[in-house]
């Protein structure tokens, strides 16, 4: 009886004869993220397994359930294909089952207390028609010996507490309920994009949610001394090392902005500040991201949540770019991108009290239905080329 991870893919089975490509990447994902333990992953008949010491456990846990591409594992117990083994193996993952119900639900951790009654189901599947039961045949006699060896377990077909899955493949495995994973595809499937990753609570949630769509992501910083604190700049790299856990590989680009933002305060009207700035950010970004591979922009912005985010304000932000933009957020509202970010574990990071120069030099009054070429006129007037070009020589980069 062997312990291993067996890991679960949900639409990379749809991929048809591009499916290798999708596996092997999400197999090379999976080992940059375990790099360091002593591990070995197996694919084998549309299935990936895991096998690693009991020692790495909650490392392995970690990792795999903050992996793109996997939507849930569990521990399996692998046996021969002979039903008196799998019965044996059955028996096995009850016992630890059971124990771990009792310790959850005693707060003294007696394992000689007497546990109420558990309800459970057997879901069997064979994959290999050789075997002389069938699915049902095997989820019925499954039932049957644990029904006779724990008093405490009763079958549950509807709702049970827990679920005992069987395949019989090239072996028999068996697992009981799955962790979940993030599902989407693996890192790097679709190309590289540049995240404008501010403090603020959007823009770490668009970064995961396309970086769930398979974009390599590295992102930029826009900082302002002695406008904005070194806290701040902190608090942007804390979200970038959070996001690291999920977007394997990402690098923080800090572009030096106090010049640049002194020659917007100087030579535009106040209004139409926050919109220069955005724009002054979009075609520095643009930049970077030719420079660095990356193919696309990602931006936190929502539609109408605040002036530079209306129709008209997206419209002139985004064509400095020069390059497609993605907003993966644009039809949530706050609450949605809250709890998203409190799912990712951004949320209490992104509420720290250091502000960006965005929030900072936000005027009382800014546009919210500019005119473009009006717009494009008062960009033009910055005559911040030369500035832009010595933002991005003095770029920083952290890699995390």
């Amino acid at each position: 009886m062997e312990s291993i991870y067996l890991l679960k893919y949900g639409e990379l089975s749809l991929k048809g004869a591009n499916r290798f490509r999708f596996e092997k990447l999400l197999c090379t994902n999976i080992k940059k993220k375990l790099d360091g333990l002593d591990f070995e992953l197996i694919r084998k008949q549309g299935r990936i397994y895991l096998r690693a010491g009991e020692k790495d456990h909650s490392q392995i846990v970690n990792a795999l359930s903050k992996t793109f591409g996997l939507v849930a594992f569990s521990e399996a117990l692998k046996v021969d294909k002979d039903m008196s083994k799998i019965e044996e193996a059955a028996i096995c993952l009850a016992q630890k089952l059971l124990h771990k119900s009792r310790e959850d639900s005693s707060p003294i951790k007696d394992n000689n207390l007497p546990c109420s009654q558990t309800s459970y189901k057997i879901e069997a599947r064979r994959s290999d028609k050789s075997f002389p039961l069938n699915s049902y045949e095997i989820a019925c006699r499954l039932g049957n010996v644990l029904c006779s060896h724990f008093q405490e377990l009763k079958v549950n077909l509807n709702r049970p507490d827990w679920i005992i899955n069987v395949e019989v493949r090239d072996a028999a495995y068996l697992y009981g309920p799955l962790t979940r994973a993030p599902g989407g595809l693996p890192l790097g499937c679709s190309g590289k994009g540049l995240l404008l990753l501010s403090g603020g609570i959007d823009s770490p949630v668009a970064g995961y949610f396309m970086g769930k769509r398979g974009l390599n992501i590295h992102a930029v910083y826009f900082h302002t001394p002695p406008f904005t604190s070194e806290k701040a700049r902190e608090k942007v790299e804390h979200l970038a090392d959070i996001l690291s856990a999920y977007l394997t590989g990402i690098a923080l680009h800090v572009v030096p902005f106090t010049e640049i933002q002194a020659r917007i305060k100087e030579r535009s009207k106040n209004k139409e500040i926050t919109l220069l700035m955005r724009a002054c950010m979009m075609r520095i970004s643009g930049i970077i991201a030719r420079n660095t591979g990356s193919i696309c922009l990602i931006t936190g912005e929502s539609l109408g949540q605040v002036a530079s985010q209306t129709t008209e304000s997206l419209r002139f932000t985004g064509s400095m770019a020069d390059m497609l933009v993605f907003r993966p957020l644009i039809g949530l509202d706050k609450e949605e991108i809250i709890r998203w970010a409190k799912k990712i574990e951004t949320f209490e990071t992104s509420i720290l009290p250091f502000e960006d120069c965005c929030t900072l030099f936000t005027p009382p009054h800014p546009l919210i239905n500019p005119n473009y070429e009006r717009m494009v006129q008062a960009f033009n007037d910055l005559q911040a080329d030369e500035l832009i070009a010595g933002a991005v020589q003095d770029t920083r980069v952290i890699q995390f």
